[in-house]
Order: structure tokens, then C-alpha cells, then sequence
């Protein structure tokens, strides 16, 4: 498929004359068995046993690898990695054997402990040799490290960049420059010789018996131009700390580093410091996203309103107010991603950096607002924000809905952007069961869900703060459903199911995709259609035992390791978790939210952007997708949207009112979740081994089960 902003980059080079090898391909390197360790806008990339070596491997800031490599070896001694570990998100550990250094036994002598830290701007890495023999030994350790100032853009693409730059010395360590960036790696102590010809730093290490020596590299990085957001400096997460207790240690084990991850991804506005978001994910996308910040924070709504706050404001003060063809700006449109500078993707794609190309993140932004109000948003930050509700409203009726037939339809009409501008933005995503793709202008079935949500929500919140167009958006919204209804459906042997999609003719695509978890819950369905789609969903064409998949095996090009055609991503799962609940159908939400838990168990709790979907069968945990971020914001938040659905927690903060009843078929006890919040006081629920549900708040709300 051709490169898209989440699609895999790889594009081949162009022909060569006859008789010439064909030049190797440009492949996006793989990340399912890096370290990785960050603090946005930095973070840190490496091999399991800690060296900085290859692919995406390095040291980032900014999206530029000021460190291309970082590499330990105690010449005639080789090391074996005998084990790493993620403690918190910005910290990553590593023990390796240095074998023959001192062995008189078959045990191990001497060791090596890595204990990396980022900071914006910094990676500090501790190194601890250790002695456990009983002779002395004579060790010669040699660091060698280099930068490349690669941009990430040209990482992921697996374009080869013009290499590294030069490195210049001095009795401290190594330093680089390439115009206005800068990197230094300094050696504490002092290393006892540095060769910058060949980026060595070198070390002798004398140990007696139980001796160990200990050292520090640091590495700094310098921009001398800011990039578009900052780092959130500690203490700054705006959401209280979860703790939940459960029969089921992996989804206690999920909650912890899911909350460690995100408060590592979040960034802030240089133009109001206190408003902070959520960045999409590491190492790839590790800036503002609009689809992603505003589902993320939709999910951490039962931690505050403080992320939700945040992202909304961010979006607003960058909210469309003209019309550009270049950047697919239009009036009161919510963008799709922010960058320092134009992204690269390839194949003739470039994206501005401030792209508009989405059709989703609009609505989705007026349902925050509506949600955070519910939870707790003050009532003076909400009326704040209405204008750019109303704005955001009117985009969908006379920008979304180009042609006048009341869905909302995307084209890129640059010919340089997305083809595809849902959260399924692949090229290839969007396509029949006989594998052809659809052609723009293309209308989402997830996409008239938020938008129905979206006028449904608006209205409310128009008619709560006294401002007129309440009745406007509901018949909207009532058109829109009657629409839906009239084009979306379709049947097959398993019966009635709903299109992933219209093409420019208004012809439905007749796939089975996970897209049809989006609409529930939303309003957009009645109860007989809910019941269809819940059906669907249980069923293992689509329930791969893990999670959803985004699309079934019995489609052309249905691939397990496909971005968007056979893969499982956990916050498409956790929607449609949320939505099951929510439409009356705890049973199949409790059995997909378990696929998920037993599924965070193959990547130690940090969930991942995406695993691929073959399903269970001889296989006991799921496949990595190589290429995935990890940790994605949306995938670590989703642990606590699917608190939210099996606990059945749906607050009306505005009329005094907290919902806490686990839908009928769900089985969440025994379990204990604290650190909660609602309308801005702590909020602990508990569920014991009988089912019974308590919950515990000193906000003024009426508890209704």
C-alpha cells in the first residue's frame, strides 16, 4: 500500500536500466522487540540487551535522532544480555554476562547493569560492572556512539539518510553538530582516552573480588529552533493515580503501565503551558494528533477532566477558520496532526505541518466537550469553549457534507494527503469483499455514528447554556439516522450487518469490519439493529479471542498482519466494549474486554497501537505487528475505557446524578478500583465476589445503580 501517516512506509525505488541490480527495497524497521523509554518530546530506542544499534534504534528529541548509536563491548569479552526491563515509562534496565571475564567456575564473574533514564532533552545512562568472582580482572570497555540527525519521517520510511556526521572530541566525550542541532555524549568519569575519528570513548576497568565500577554517559540535545509543543514537567499529570485491585493480576499489571505510559506521552501548548494533551504514540507519532488526543482523552474521563480539558483547548486554539486547499483548512474544521516541519511520506505524499486531512476529529471534539461537561468539566470552561462547538457543528452541515445528502464524506482534494481520512487511514483500508478499494468521496459508517452523536450532544449542550440551534441539531441528527438506515444496511448468511462504508456512488461496501463497534451507543441504532451488530461482533470472524479485527478472513486481502485489514487494535476493541455496554449487551463486552486483558499479558501490560488478528487456535498469545508504537495513547487509555463500560459508570454531573451498575450479562467482581475522579472529588467502586457494587464519593451526586 502507498504510505500514509499510519500506514507502513516502505516504497521501492524507481527503476533501474537493464543489467543493474534492482536496489534494495526501503523497509520500515521493526520495533516488537526494542526497549523503549521516553519523556515527550524524547525518547530512547534500543535492542532488548540495550545497544543503540540499528533501525529505529537511537535517541530522539523532537522527532530528530541526536544519537544513532550507543554501543558497549569489552573486546576479546563478549557480552550476553542476560535480561531488560521497563520500570517507569521514562526508565529501562538491562543486565548482561561478561563472558570469561574472570570464570573459574561455570558461573558467571563479572556483569553489567544499564539503567537508562530520559529526560526531555537528555538520556542518561548508568553503567554498574560488578566483580563476583574470586580473581582480579583487567577489563578494556569501549563506548561507541554516533549521530546521524536523521528525522523520524525518514526513519520509519527506512530511507538510508546521508549517515553520520562527523564527531569532534575533547577529554570529556563527543559532540556532533548539522546546522541548528547539536548532541553531545560526555563520560563521567572522564574517559581515560576518546578518538573522535572512530566515536569511541575508552575505559579500563581494574576489579578486584566483589569490586564494582560505576560510570554515567549523558547524552544532551539542542534545537535551536522550539518545536510546536513542550515537555510536561513532573508532577504536572492532570489525572489522579488509578489503583485497581482485581482476581485478575494482568489487568492490575495493564492499569499500572498504562497510567505510567501516558503520563510520559503527554505534551503542552507553548501558548498556555497548563492546557496539556495527549501525543498519538512513540516512537512514530509523537506530537498532536487530533482523532487520537480527543479518543484518548474521551477514555481517561473516569480519571478527570483535566486531559480532556487540555486537548480541547489545544484543538480550539488551532480550530479551522479559512478555507485552504494546501492544508485541507475549512471553517471550524478540527485538524489531524501538527508537525515541527512537512512530513515526507513518500511516493509523492507530503503532508503540511498542519494538516487538516480528517473527517472525524471534528465531531469527536464537540462529544468530548459534551462528555467532560457530563463528568465534571467546570461550567465556566465549557461555556468557553461553546463557539467553537458551534462552529465545529456547522463544519459538519456545510464542509463534511459537501454534497448535500446529510452523511459526511471525505476526498482528499490535494492529490499530496491521506486517501483515507478516518482512523482506518491506510490506502488500502477501505475496500469490497473482492478486495478493490472504494473511491472518494467516501462515507464512513463510524463516522455518521459520531457525527449523529456529536448534533445529539451539541444540542444538549446548547439548550443547558441557554443558546439557540438545540432543535436544528436534533433534526439533523434525525435526518442523518433515517439516511443511515435507508443505505447502510445490508444482509448475508449470517444476517443483517452494517456497510463499512459508501463509495462516490452511494454504494455500500459490502466488508465486515470492526467499524461497526462505533456505533453503538451512540443513538445512531435502534435496539433491533444494536441486537444485529452485537451478534456480529461475538461472532469469530470478527472476535479473534484477543480483541476485534478490523477485517474479516473471508474478505480479498484479509491479512493478520495488515495495518488496517485484518489486525486488532485495542482502543477499536475497547470502543466497541463501551458501546456493547452501553446498548444493553454486558455479556459479549465482558468477553471481548477479557481478550484484551489476557491479550496485554504478551506485551507485559503495555499495550500496543496494534497485534496482528490470526486468532487463538494453536496459538496461545498473539503476534506482535513488528512496525507498532508502543506504548499508543489510545491503546493505554483503553484499559480504562473498559472500566468505565463494565462497571457502568455514566455520570450526569449537571443533573446531580452517577450511574454505577455493570450491565446485565457482565461479571466484573471481585474488584476494586480507586483514584477515580468525578465532578472534581475522588471516586472509589467496588464490586464484590457476589456482584453487589458499591461506590464511594464526596461529590454531590445522587448514586443511581
Amino acid at each position: 500500500m502507498t504510505s500514509s501517516v499510519k500506514g507502513s512506509a516502505g516504497v521501492r525505488n524507481g527503476g533501474t536500466a537493464p543489467g543493474t541490480p534492482e536496489p534494495p527495497p526501503e523497509l520500515q524497521p521493526f520495533l516488537h522487540d526494542a526497549s523503549l523509554a521516553l519523556w515527550a518530546p524524547a525518547l530512547a530506542v534500543s535492542r532488548p540487551g540495550g545497544d543503540v544499534s540499528t533501525g529505529a534504534d537511537g535517541f530522539y528529541h523532537e522527532d530528530r535522532r541526536f544519537l544513532s548509536r550507543l554501543e558497549l563491548d569489552f573486546g576479546a569479552h563478549p557480552l550476553a544480555p542476560a535480561g531488560g526491563a521497563t520500570g517507569d515509562a521514562d526508565e529501562a534496565a538491562f543486565r548482561a554476562v561478561v563472558r570469561g571475564a574472570g570464570e573459574r567456575t561455570p558461573d558467571p564473574a563479572v556483569t553489567l547493569h544499564r539503567v537508562r533514564r530520559v529526560r526531555p532533552e537528555r538520556l542518561a545512562e548508568h553503567l554498574t560492572v560488578h566483580n563476583a568472582g574470586g580473581c582480579r580482572v583487567r577489563l578494556e570497555l569501549t563506548v561507541t556512539a554516533a549521530a546521524d540527525f536523521a528525522a523520524m519521517e525518514d526513519v520509519k520510511a527506512g530511507r538510508p539518510g546521508a549517515g553520520p556526521v562527523r564527531a569532534r572530541g575533547d577529554t570529556r566525550g563527543l559532540h556532533w553538530s548539522s546546522g541548528e542541532l547539536r548532541s553531545r555524549l560526555e563520560g563521567t568519569p572522564a574517559p581515560d582516552a576518546v578518538d573522535p575519528a572512530a566515536g569511541t570513548l575508552r575505559y579500563t576497568v581494574e576489579l578486584g573480588p566483589g569490586d564494582t565500577w560505576e560510570g554515567t554517559l549523558e547524552c544532551t540535545a539542542h534545537h535551536q529552533r522550539p518545536g510546536p509543543f513542550a515537555a510536561v514537567p513532573p508532577g504536572a499529570v492532570p489525572w489522579a493515580t488509578p489503583r485497581v485491585e482485581s482476581a485478575d493480576r494482568r489487568l492490575d499489571r495493564l492499569v499500572q503501565q498504562s497510567a505510567a505510559d501516558l503520563g510520559r506521552l503527554l505534551l503542552s501548548d507553548p501558548e498556555e503551558p497548563r492546557d496539556t494533551f495527549l501525543a498519538a504514540g512513540a516512537p512514530w507519532f509523537l506530537t498532536l494528533f487530533g482523532r487520537d488526543s480527543l479518543w484518548a482523552a474521551r477514555m481517561l474521563l473516569p480519571l478527570g477532566t483535566g486531559a480532556a480539558a487540555g486537548t480541547l483547548r489545544v484543538l480550539a486554539r488551532r480550530q479551522g477558520t479559512r478555507t485552504d486547499p494546501a492544508t485541507e483548512e475549512e471553517p471550524g474544521k478540527i485538524l489531524h496532526e501538527v508537525r515541527r516541519e512537512a512530513l515526507d511520506l513518500g511516493a509523492g505524499r507530503v503532508l503540511p505541518p498542519r494538516y487538516y486531512g480528517t473527517v472525524d476529529a471534528t465531531p469527536l471534539w464537540v462529544v468530548l466537550l459534551h462528555d467532560a461537561w457530563r463528568w465534571g468539566l467546570a461550567e465556566e470552561e465549557v461555556s468557553a469553549l461553546l463557539p467553537h462547538a458551534e462552529a465545529a457543528l456547522r463544519w459538519m452541515a456545510e464542509y463534511g457534507d459537501a454534497d448535500g445528502d446529510g452523511l459526511l464524506e471525505y476526498v482528499d482534494r490535494t492529490g499530496t494527503g491521506l486517501a483515507n481520512q478516518g482512523w482506518k487511514d491506510s490506502g488500502d483500508s477501505i475496500r469490497r469483499r473482492d478486495g478493490t478499494l472504494a473511491e472518494p468521496p467516501v462515507a464512513l459508517s463510524e463516522v455518521q455514528a459520531y457525527a449523529h452523536q456529536a448534533a445529539t450532544d451539541g444540542a444538549a449542550l446548547l439548550r443547558a447554556f441557554g443558546r439557540p440551534g438545540a432543535d436544528r441539531w436534533e433534526e439533523w441528527a434525525g435526518r442523518l439516522r433515517e439516511r443511515f438506515r435507508e443505505r447502510f444496511w445490508l444482509e448475508d448468511e449470517y444476517g443483517p450487518y452494517c456497510a463499512a462504508a459508501l463509495d462516490r456512488d452511494k454504494r455500500p461496501l459490502d466488508t465486515v469490519t470492526s467499524s461497526m463497534g462505533h456505533l453503538l451507543g451512540t443513538g445512531l441504532l435502534d435496539g433491533a439493529e444494536s441486537a444485529a451488530v452485537a451478534a456480529r461482533l461475538a461472532r469469530p470472524e470478527l472476535d479473534c479471542g484477543f480483541g476485534v479485527r478490523t477485517l474479516t478472513p473471508q474478505a480479498t486481502g484479509f491479512n493478520p498482519f495488515g495495518y488496517h485489514i485484518g489486525s486488532v487494535w485495542p482502543h477499536d476493541t475497547a470502543i466497541a466494549v463501551y458501546g456493547l455496554a452501553r446498548a444493553g449487551f454486558g455479556g459479549t463486552a465482558a468477553a471481548l474486554a477479557d481478550g484484551l486483558v489476557r491479550a496485554s499479558e504478551t506485551f507485559a501490560g503495555r499495550m500496543p497501537e496494534l497485534y496482528a488478528g490470526h486468532g487463538h487456535g494453536p496459538d496461545t498469545a498473539p503476534a506482535p505487528y513488528p512496525a507498532a508504537c508502543r506504548p499508543q495513547a489510545w491503546s493505554a487509555a483503553a484499559v480504562f475505557l473498559l472500566l468505565r463500560a463494565v462497571l457502568g459508570l455514566e455520570p450526569d454531573v449537571p443533573e446531580g446524578r452517577l450511574r454505577a451498575a455493570p450491565p446485565p450479562g457482565a461479571d466484573p467482581g471481585p474488584l476494586r478500583a480507586a483514584g477515580l475522579r468525578v465532578a472534581g472529588a475522588d471516586l472509589t467502586v467496588a464490586v464484590d465476589a457476589g456482584g453487589t457494587l458499591r461506590a464511594q464519593t464526596d461529590a454531590p451526586l445522587r448514586l443511581e445503580s
